[in-house]
C-alpha cells in the first residue's frame, strides 16, 4: 500500500484484517498545524480485547514455528524499511517534526534491527550440562513468553517499536501493539509492512488509540503475559503495579535527566558538539538527551559561550527543510509545557544565556528555540525531565564534584563525559550510576546490537535490544532426562 492511502483513514489490523474503530482521530503536522498527516479509526476495548484473543490464538502455531521461517519475515520487513527510507522518513518527519535526516536514518535503523533480529532467531541458544546425579542429564532452553503488549512512544514512531516487535516475534511470541496517538500514520506504515511479510492472522495486531482505554486493556488483560512499555515515569509506575499484581512479566523505559561531564582537560570545541547534539537534536525530544552540561569551574565560561554561539546559529524550521538543524515541538501541549519550565527557570533564578522563545516561521508550527540556563543542583529545571530543548549548566569544582553531581538524580540511563584522560574516563565509566555511559561522544545515540536500559527510575525490568533482549521475550526451562 502506498503512503498516499494513509489519508483513507488508516485502520487497526485484528486477527489478519484491517478493522474500521468506533471513532476517528486526527495527526497534524508540527511544522505546518494546517496539514493534517492521518485520519485514524481509534480502536476501543472490545477491538483490544478480540487482538488480543487473536494473538493467544494464534500462539500456539507461531511458537512452533521453525526459526527459518520467522528470521524470513524479519528479514522481509527489515528490507522493505530500508527500501523505502526516504518516503517513509519524510513521513515521519511530517507527523512527528523529526529534520528530514535524522528521520530517514531512523526508519534505516528500524530495518536493520529487524535484520539483526532475522539473524537473532536462527541464534536462539541453550545449554546442556552435566548433573550432580549419575546418568542424569540436564538441559536448559528458552522457550517464547505468550502475548506480548507493546505500548510504545511518539519521539521515535519507527525505531522504538522495532526494537520491541522485531525480538517479540523472533523468539516466537505473538504482539498486540499500541502506537502513540500522535503518531498513527507512522505505526499504521510499520504495521502494513509486517502485514504483507507472511505471518499468519493473529501474530501480529495493531490497535490504534487512547491509553487510557487500548493501553489500559492491554496491561489488564489476563491473556497478555507480558507488557513492554516506553513512555512517563507517572505511567509506568501505574503499568507496573497493574500488571505485576497479575504476574505479567513488564519491561519499563521511562526516560532520563542525563548528565554531560565536561573537564578542564576536554577539546572544547569537541564538548560544546557534543553538548549541542545531545541536548537539542531532535528537538531534545529524546530520554538519552543531556539536558544537565555539568561543567568544571576553569573552562565553564568559555564553555557556555562557545555553546551560546553555536544555538545562535541553530537553524530551527520545518522538518522537510534540508537546512533546518532543529524541528518543531511535537505538538501544541509539549510546546506549553517546554515554556512552562523556561518560566519555571526564570523563577527560581536560573540565569537566561540563550533561546526559550517560542518562534513564528512560514508556516504555523510548534516552534521555540534551544534554551539554555545557568543553574544550581536543586533546581527544579536541573532535577526534573523537561522533554525538550531546554538544557542547564552547573558549574563543577572539580572532578569529585562533578561525579557526584551526575549522580544526583533519581533517574540513571545514561552519561557522558568529556575528558583527554583515560584514568578519569575509566573512573567515569565505573562509577557512574547509569545504565549506558559515553565518554567524547553525546549521550544521545546509541547502536541498536547492544543492551539499552538504565537504573532507577529510567527502567525496570529486562534491558532491551541485541542478545540481551532475549532476558524479556523468552522463559528458561530446565529439563531433567535419565541418560
Amino acid at each position: 500500500m502506498k503512503l498516499g492511502d494513509i489519508q483513507q483513514n488508516p485502520r487497526n489490523l485484528i486477527n489478519g484484517r484491517w478493522e474500521t474503530g468506533p471513532t476517528t482521530g486526527v495527526s497534524t503536522n508540527p511544522s505546518d498545524t494546517r496539514e493534517v498527516v492521518a485520519e485514524y479509526s481509534r480502536a476501543d476495548r472490545s477491538q483490544t480485547e478480540q487482538a488480543v484473543r487473536a494473538a493467544a490464538d494464534a500462539f500456539p502455531h507461531w511458537s512452533q514455528s521453525t526459526p527459518q521461517r520467522r528470521a524470513d519475515v524479519l528479514d522481509c520487513v527489515g528490507s522493505e524499511l530500508l527500501a523505502r527510507k526516504d518516503e517513509l522518513g519524510a513521513l515521519l518527519a511530517r507527523e512527528e517534526g523529526k529534520t528530514l535526516p535524522e528521520a530517514v536514518a531512523e526508519v534505516a535503523r528500524s530495518g536493520q534491527i529487524f535484520k539483526f533480529f532475522a539473524g537473532e532467531a536462527l541464534r536462539i541458544q541453550g545449554e546442556l550440562m552435566a548433573s550432580v546425579r549419575q546418568g542424569v542429564q540436564v538441559d536448559v532452553t528458552r522457550e517464547p513468553v505468550g502475548v506480548v503488549g507493546i505500548i510504545a512512544p511518539w519521539n521515535f514512531p519507527f525505531a522504538i517499536p522495532a526494537w520491541k516487535i522485531a525480538p517479540a516475534l523472533a523468539y516466537g511470541n505473538t504482539v498486540v501493539f499500541k502506537p502513540a496517538e500522535l503518531v498513527p500514520a507512522c505505526g499504521w506504515a510499520l504495521a502494513e509492512i509486517i502485514s504483507r511479510c507472511g505471518l499468519p492472522a493473529g501474530v501480529f495486531n495493531l490497535v490504534m488509540g487512547s491509553g487510557r482505554e487500548v493501553g489500559q486493556t492491554l496491561v489488564d488483560h489476563p491473556l497478555v503475559h507480558a507488557i513492554s512499555f516506553t513512555g512517563s515515569v507517572s505511567t509506568g509506575d501505574r503499568i507496573l503495579r497493574a500488571g505485576t499484581a497479575r504476574r505479567a512479566k513488564v519491561q519499563l523505559e521511562m526516560g532520563g535527566k542525563n548528565p554531560l561531564i565536561v573537564l578542564a582537560d576536554a577539546d572544547l570545541d569537541q564538548a560544546v558538539e557534543c553538548a549541542l547534539q545531545g541536548s537539542y537534536f531532535s528537538t531534545g525530544q529524546r530520554c538519552t538527551a543531556s539536558s544537565r552540561l555539568i561543567v568544571e569551574s576553569g573552562i565553564h565560561d568559555a564553555f557556555v559561550g562557545k555553546l551560546r554561539d553555536r544555538l545562535i546559529q541553530l537553524r530551527v524550521g520545518h522538518a522537510l527543510d534540508r537546512t533546518t538543524e532543529m524541528g518543531p515541538v511535537v505538538d501544541g501541549h509539549q510546546l506549553e509545557q517546554n515554556l512552562g519550565y523556561v518560566e519555571i527557570a526564570r523563577g527560581e533564578g536560573a540565569e537566561h544565556v540563550w533561546g526559550g522563545e517560542q518562534l513564528e516561521r512560514s508556516t504555523p508550527g510548534h516552534y521555540m528555540s534551544p534554551a539554555l540556563f545557568l543553574a544550581q543542583p536543586d533546581y527544579r529545571i536541573a532535577r526534573e525531565e523537561i522533554f525538550g530543548p531546554v538544557a542547564c549548566v552547573l558549574r563543577a569544582a572539580d572532578y569529585e564534584h562533578a561525579l557526584a553531581l551526575a549522580n544526583d538524580t533519581p533517574f540513571g540511563l545514561c552519561a557522558g563525559i568529556c575528558t583527554t584522560s583515560l584514568k578519569r574516563a575509566m573512573h567515569f565509566k565505573r562509577h557512574a550510576a547509569v545504565g549506558m555511559t559515553m565518554v567524547n561522544l553525546p549521550t544521545a545515540g546509541v547502536d541498536f546490537h547492544v543492551p539499552f536500559g538504565g537504573r532507577k527510575e529510567s527502567s525496570y525490568g529486562a534491558r532491551e535490544q541485541g542478545r540481551y533482549a532475549a532476558e524479556f521475550y523468552t522463559t528458561v526451562k530446565t529439563g531433567y532426562m535419565l541418560a
